[in-house]
């Protein structure tokens, strides 16, 4: 199962011979792929050159670009199975105290723990920095005054 979508699927019909895009897998890595395809073509790069012997052995553009992809998606599902690999030879390595993830302090041995400045409780509650609200209403206004004579 191609995860990624990028695996061609056959589509072709009588004579006609053609693959297209799984609609399967993750269509946000898929996306992803996509966007490095096109960046790939439109710089410089080790991929636009290999898009173009794609062209120049008699295939589409979509073709091309189809092939770039699964090319790049190669490439990822290597790196995360090297990186897996790495991430778990390291996970098996034993710490300082013997035992993986064991640290060179003790929060048993060093009472109190220590305590970094944002863990500290602050001394009381905040002061308010809103400003106090102003009356609505004016004291004398000529309205009023005519008003109560």
């Amino acid at each position: 199962m191609d995860a990624t979508g990028t695996a061609p699927l056959d589509a072709s019909s009588g004579e006609q011979n053609r693959h297209r895009l799984s609609r399967a897998g993750n269509r946000r890595m898929n996306h992803m792929i996509h966007i490095a395809a096109i960046s790939q073509i439109r710089l410089d790069t080790p991929g636009r050159t290999y898009y173009r012997r794609k062209l120049a052995a008699g295939k589409t553009k979509l073709e091309a670009l189809r092939c770039l992809k699964r090319r790049i998606s190669d490439a990822l599902y290597r790196q995360l199975v090297a990186d897996a690999a790495a991430a778990t030879a390291a996970s098996l390595e034993a710490g300082p105290g013997g035992h993986c993830g064991a640290s060179q302090e003790s929060s048993a041995v060093d009472l109190p723990p220590h305590i970094d400045t944002s863990d500290q409780p602050l001394p009381g509650p905040a002061k308010s920095t809103l400003q106090p609200p102003h009356s609505a209403r004016k004291t004398s206004s000529p309205r009023t005054e005519s008003a109560t004579r």
